[in-house]
C-alpha cells in the first residue's frame, strides 16, 4: 500500500441467527467457530501493519473488554475502541469511525469491515483492497462484490452495467446499482447473467469521500453524531460515544443511509472464497462437507446422514446422528438446536420465542465473561450455588460484599491473593478461604499463569446483582 489504510472493525452487533452458540452475551464474532482464532481475531489479522494502521474498533460497552483481550492475545493493539451507547446499525458506527480519524488523519482512507465473515485467502482479498485504493484516492465510495458460487437468496446482490473479466487482475468498476435479497428465481438469473455479484458489506474509501456523503445524504445523522463524538469521554483506554447526543442517532444501515443514494460507486469484484456465516447451512460448508454432505465438529458422530451438521460444544457430551437428512443439531450443556438446515433463517424466531418466554438461554451464554476472565454455573439450587472461575493473570476482581450470602472459594489452579477484610493471604492450589455473609473481599491472580477456582454459595438469594462494590479497577458501577 502507498499509505496505511484505517481499519474499521465492527463488532458490535448480537446475532441469533447461529443461536446457541452465538447470543447476546457474547456473539458468534468472538467464538471459534472456524478455529483456533475467534472471527474476530482472524479479521484483524488479515490486515497487517505496516499496509493497514492499527484498527478503529468499533462495539458497546459489553463487548469491551472482550475485545480488547482478543485483539491482544493475537499480539496486536487496536488505534481506538469506540463505545456505542447503543446499536444504530452500521450506518452511525462507520460515520463516528471517519469523524473520529479525520480529527488526526484528515486525508486519510479507512476499510469498513465486518467482524463475522470468513475470507479464506486473506492475500488475495488485500490484493483486492489495492485494487480498490485506485478508486478511494479518486473520490469514489468502493464495495467489494464476491462472484456467486450458488444463486444464494440469503445475500443482497451488486449490479454491474458488464460481466466482469474474472481472468484479469482485480480492478475497480462502476457499480450499478444494488439488489435486494431476491427470490429463487431471481438469485437463479442473476447468477447465469454474469453482471452481478454478492454484497460482501465491506467498503473502502477516503475520509474525507465518505463524510461528504454523509453530509449530503443524511445531515441530521451527521450533525447527531457529530455531536456525539465531540462529546465523548475517554474511559479505561475506550472513547465512549455522547450518550444524550446519541439518542437523536436514527438506525440505518450504510448502504440504506449513503451507498444507494450516492452516484460515485465502484465495486471491485473478489474471486476468493467468502461467507457472512449467516446460518448454519453456511457454517457446514466452511466446516468442510464428507461425500454424504455432512460436517461434524467436537465430539459427534453420524450414521447414514446426509446433508446435515452435527456440532457438539461440550467435550462431555457426545452427540450421534442416525438416518438424519437435511438436519442440523448443535448441543451445548445449556440448550440444544434441532432443525432442518434450510431453515437457518428462522433460527432467530427461536430466540424470539424464547426471549417472550423469560427464557436466559436466549440470550445469555453459559459462560460469563468479564474484563478479568469468566466464570460458569456448575451447579444452582435453592439456597446454593457452585461456580467455577477463571482470573487472567494480572485480574483483579472488584473489591465487594454481599448482603445475602456468604462464599467458599478453593483454588485448584494457579494462585490467588484474596482480602478478606483487613487479612490479605497467598493460597496455591488444594487451599481454600471463607468468605463471611457482609465481609469486604477482593480476588486477584497475581501469578502469570490462569487462575482456577470453585466457588460455593450459600444464601437465600444468589444473583449478580447482590455486589456492593467499593472500588473496581475496571470502573463498573
Amino acid at each position: 500500500m502507498s499509505q496505511p489504510i484505517v481499519p474499521v472493525i465492527l463488532c458490535g452487533g448480537s446475532g441469533t441467527r447461529l443461536w446457541p452458540l452465538s447470543r447476546a452475551s457474547y456473539p458468534k464474532q468472538f467464538n471459534r467457530i472456524l478455529g483456533e482464532k475467534s472471527l474476530f481475531q482472524a479479521s484483524v489479522e488479515r490486515l497487517p501493519e505496516p499496509d493497514f494502521a492499527p484498527p478503529i474498533v468499533v462495539t458497546n460497552s459489553e463487548f469491551r473488554f472482550i475485545a480488547t483481550e482478543q485483539i491482544g492475545q493475537i499480539g496486536r493493539a487496536p488505534g481506538a475502541v469506540l463505545i456505542e451507547p447503543d446499536g444504530r446499525n452500521t450506518a452511525p458506527a462507520v460515520l463516528a469511525a471517519a469523524l473520529t480519524v479525520a480529527r488526526t488523519a484528515p486525508d486519510g482512507f479507512l476499510l469498513v469491515c465486518p467482524s463475522d465473515h470468513a475470507i479464506a485467502d486473506a492475500t488475495a482479498f488485500r490484493t483486492a483492497v489495492r485494487a480498490g485504493m485506485r478508486a478511494a484516492i479518486d473520490g469514489d465510495l468502493v464495495t467489494f462484490g464476491i462472484v456467486p458460487e450458488r444463486a444464494e437468496t440469503g445475500y443482497g446482490w451488486l449490479a454491474l452495467d458488464t460481466a466482469p473479466d474474472m481472468e484479469a487482475p482485480p480492478a475497480p468498476l462502476k457499480l450499478a446499482g444494488f439488489v435486494e435479497k431476491p427470490d429463487v428465481a431471481t438469485a437463479e438469473a442473476m447468477q447465469a447473467g454474469g453482471r452481478h455479484l454478492w454484497n460482501s458489506g465491506i467498503f473502502l474509501f477516503s475520509v474525507k469521500a465518505i463524510l461528504k456523503a454523509f453530509e449530503t445524504h443524511q445531515p441530521e445523522m451527521t450533525a447527531a453524531v457529530r455531536l456525539a463524538v465531540s462529546r465523548a469521554e475517554p474511559d479505561l483506554g475506550f472513547l465512549r460515544l455522547d450518550p444524550e447526543s446519541w439518542t437523536a442517532v436514527p438506525e440505518e444501515s450504510i448502504d440504506y443511509a449513503v451507498m444507494e443514494k450516492s452516484a460515485n460507486l465502484a465495486v471491485v469484484p473478489f474471486a476468493g472464497h467468502w461467507s457472512d456465516l449467516g446460518s448454519w447451512d453456511s457454517i457446514a460448508r466452511e466446516m468442510g462437507l464428507d461425500e454424504n454432505g455432512v460436517a461434524l465438529s467436537g465430539p459427534a458422530h453420524a450414521i447414514d446422514c446426509e446433508h446435515t451438521l452435527l456440532r457438539s460444544e461440550s467435550p462431555e457430551q457426545t452427540l450421534v446422528g442416525i438416518g438424519l437428512k437435511n438436519i442440523v443439531a448443535v448441543a451445548m450443556h445449556d440448550a440444544v438446536l434441532v432443525a432442518d438446515i434450510s431453515d437457518g433463517q428462522r433460527v432467530k424466531e427461536a430466540v424470539a420465542l424464547l426471549k417472550a418466554e423469560g427464557v436466559k438461554q436466549a440470550t445469555e451464554f453459559p459462560r460469563y465473561h468479564r474484563p478479568w476472565g469468566w466464570y460458569e454455573t456448575l451447579s444452582l439450587g435453592t439456597r446454593f450455588q457452585v461456580k467455577r472461575i477463571m482470573v487472567h493473570p494480572g485480574g483483579t476482581l472488584s473489591l465487594q460484599s454481599h448482603v445475602h450470602r456468604a462464599e467458599h472459594w478453593v483454588v485448584v489452579q494457579g494462585a490467588a491473593r484474596v482480602t478478606v477484610g483487613e487479612k490479605v493471604q497467598l493460597l496455591s492450589e488444594n487451599q481454600s478461604v471463607y468468605i463471611p455473609l457482609g465481609d469486604v473481599h477482593r480476588l486477584e491472580n497475581p501469578g502469570k499463569v490462569d487462575l482456577h477456582l470453585i466457588e460455593v454459595q450459600v444464601g437465600p438469594y444468589l444473583g449478580e446483582d447482590d455486589i456492593i462494590r467499593y472500588e473496581d479497577v475496571y470502573a463498573r458501577k
